[in-house]
């Protein structure tokens, strides 16, 4: 497979994933160009490995981990509340509404917490894949899971 017809056939889904991981389509734009640049400029490596969209689908959840040490352009700040000057107009149905309040929860999540979430509930990956997309043991991967849903468990109480 070239890096062109990859592309072509996986860009839609790595978008989607972005989109859950950063909460915003352009900055998960953002996110996929600079994650696909790095990966045409090591296609051989990828082409290579066993599961090339799991080896491509780990540098972009690394990248968006990542992201916080790069310069103050790159920075994702998910807030709480949206700025007054990015509103969006807000469909008012129910629908919508709960939509926007699972944004909001999750937002305040650590980043390596919601991108376990992101991989077990959106991605349907199994512990152990997504230990190895994050990087980490299964039992860290369990363990972020847990704390993730104990904090949104609270804040839905709260509500």
């Amino acid at each position: 497979m070239t890096y062109e017809e990859f592309a072509d056939s996986r860009l839609t889904a790595l978008l989607r994933y972005a989109v859950m991981l950063t909460g915003d389509p352009h900055l998960a734009q953002d996110l996929v160009q600079e994650t696909m640049v790095r990966v045409q400029l090591n296609w051989r490596r990828v082409d290579r490995a066993d599961a090339p969209e799991r080896y491509v689908r780990r540098m972009l959840t690394n990248q968006y981990l990542d992201w916080q040490r790069g310069s103050w352009v790159r920075r994702v700040l998910l807030r709480a509340e949206p700025d007054e000057a990015l509103a969006v107009r807000v469909d008012h149905a129910e629908a919508t509404a709960d939509r926007d309040q699972v944004w909001s929860w999750l937002s305040r999540l650590p980043r390596r917490q919601r991108a376990a979430l992101v991989l077990r509930y959106y991605e349907d990956l199994p512990d152990a894949e997504i230990a190895e997309v994050l990087g980490c043991a299964v039992g860290t991967v369990r363990s972020a899971i847990s704390r993730a849903l104990a904090t949104l468990r609270a804040e839905f109480v709260e509500v």
